[in-house]
Order: C-alpha cells, then structure tokens, then sequence
C-alpha cells in the first residue's frame, strides 16, 4: 500500500515529533532531487516505506534544506561499522539504509512489538547511525571510520528516534493504524 506525502509527513511529525514546516520542506526538498516521487497532474504521489525513511533521515541529520537529498543518500550509504562489505553474503544489511529498510519492513509486516524498545539515533556531528537494540549498539559509519572513536573534535550532536515512536509513524498511515 502507498500513502502520499501529506499524510507520511503528518504521521512523523505527529508521532517522532519533529517540526511539520520542517518536515514538508524536508519532503519537498526530496521529491524535487528525485529521492521520493513525484505525483502527476491531479494525482498525489505515492510514497513506500524506504521513502518514509528518507523524510526521517531528512529530518534526523542538522543539514540545510538545499543539502537535505544528499545527506540522506550520504546517511543511506554508511557501512556497518566502517567496513568496506561490498564482497559480503547477500543476506548481510550492507548499508544504513538497508538496515532502516528491513526495520521498516518488519514494523509494517512483521511483529512490530520487538523494534518498541530500539532507538535509532542520527548523529549530525558527523555521518553516523547507531540503532540500540536489547543493549547492544550497531554503528553505520563512512567506510573506513573507526566505528567505536569519536570521529570529531567538539560536541557530537544526534537525533535520538524512539523505535515505538518510528513504528507508529510507519504504522499509521500505511496500516491505518491511530493510536
């Protein structure tokens, strides 16, 4: 199933809470790189779960709006724990954005209640995500970082995103599920 934009945006803001003019220009800002669809003429575009993604990437990372589509592609693109995995089995999540991918797919199709307790978190310091589960932590860094050392000097700003605030944000409009 695939919703439109207005209403995915709703959704984030609704659930993640991030900031609704924020979001749309996020969103709009994305459609016009092509990283989400466009509609047509009188017709919405419609928009799949790793799209949703993208506009929470968008809004995670303290990028400026004219720099928002290749933030997302740059975050999308981060390597588990720097390693270079171009040679690895198939079944390996390769990227961030396969990671946030198959987390999507699973609040969407699969027991939604095991991702509640996850949290995603968008570092803006510098390009790295750490998603939290079951007190373990998996960190997507540029290839060839040191996942575990600060990668900068100064503060280490991030984005911290509730894993149940994530699933009702996907759940919602996609399922139709209110909460």
């Amino acid at each position: 199933m695939m919703v439109s934009t207005n209403e995915a945006v709703d959704a984030i803001c609704r659930h993640i809470g991030f900031d609704p003019p924020r979001a749309g220009a996020v969103a709009k800002k994305l459609t016009e790189a092509g990283t989400i669809p466009s509609g047509g003429p009188g017709k919405s575009p419609e928009l799949a779960a790793t799209h949703v993604v993208d506009v929470v990437l968008g809004c995670s990372v303290d990028a400026p709006l004219r720099a928002v589509a290749s933030a997302v592609e740059q975050y999308r693109g981060l390597v588990l724990g720097g390693a270079n995995l171009s040679t690895a089995p198939a079944a390996i999540d390769r990227t961030a954005g396969d990671a946030l991918d198959v987390w999507a797919d699973i609040a969407l199709h699969g027991d939604a209640d095991l991702l509640r307790r996850d949290r995603i978190e968008v570092v803006s310091s510098w390009p790295e995500i750490a998603i939290y589960r079951d007190g373990t932590v998996t960190r997507f860094v540029a290839p060839g970082a040191l996942a575990s050392h600060w990668q900068a000097s100064g503060h280490r700003r991030s984005t911290t995103i509730n894993g149940a605030a994530f699933v009702d944000a996907l759940r919602e409009p996609f399922l139709k599920e209110h909460k």
